[in-house]
């Protein structure tokens, strides 16, 4: 189980910011595992104002020790999952219109829907998170969308 997962976002935002690739998000990730982080995590969103998808395309070829991308399972983020094959997946209820990830998902109301996209992240091979809020009404619903963490 990972240990320390290093989110890289900010780096990104960082690059974005000064324009060109400085810093270097695969460096900064290839540093951080080389200084004993045990997981590099991402998060890329629609607008790409952090990291952008090529990142975690990028990412997915160097980086050796566990490898999360978190984010909204539309259509363009499960393709990106099915394309990089993550370790794990993090589903964050963040839709496309949304600034930040400021809730977990309703894992009552939504149970149908993450169930099949839990079963297609399965199938992929990859493990699944939930991003849940810490209320006990959510977690038996969460659990029973498949093996998740």
């Amino acid at each position: 189980m990972t240990k320390l997962s290093v989110n890289i976002n900010k780096i990104a935002t960082l690059r974005n910011a000064r324009g060109g690739n400085n810093p270097n998000v695969v460096k900064v990730a290839l540093d951080c595992e080389r200084f004993g982080a045990q997981g590099i995590t991402v998060h890329p969103r629609p607008d790409e104002r952090h990291i952008r998808y090529q990142d975690a395309i990028d990412l997915a070829k160097v980086v050796t020790t566990e490898f999360n991308i978190e984010g909204y399972p539309d259509q363009r983020f499960m393709q990106l999952i099915r394309e990089v094959k993550p370790a794990q997946a993090t589903l964050v209820p963040d839709p496309p219109h949304a600034l930040t990830s400021n809730t977990g998902w309703d894992t009552i109301t939504n149970q149908e829907w993450l169930r099949d996209i839990v079963a297609e992240l399965h199938e992929i091979g990859t493990r699944v998170s939930i991003f849940i809020n810490p209320e006990s009404k959510y977690f038996e619903p969460a659990n029973s969308l498949g093996q998740t963490e």
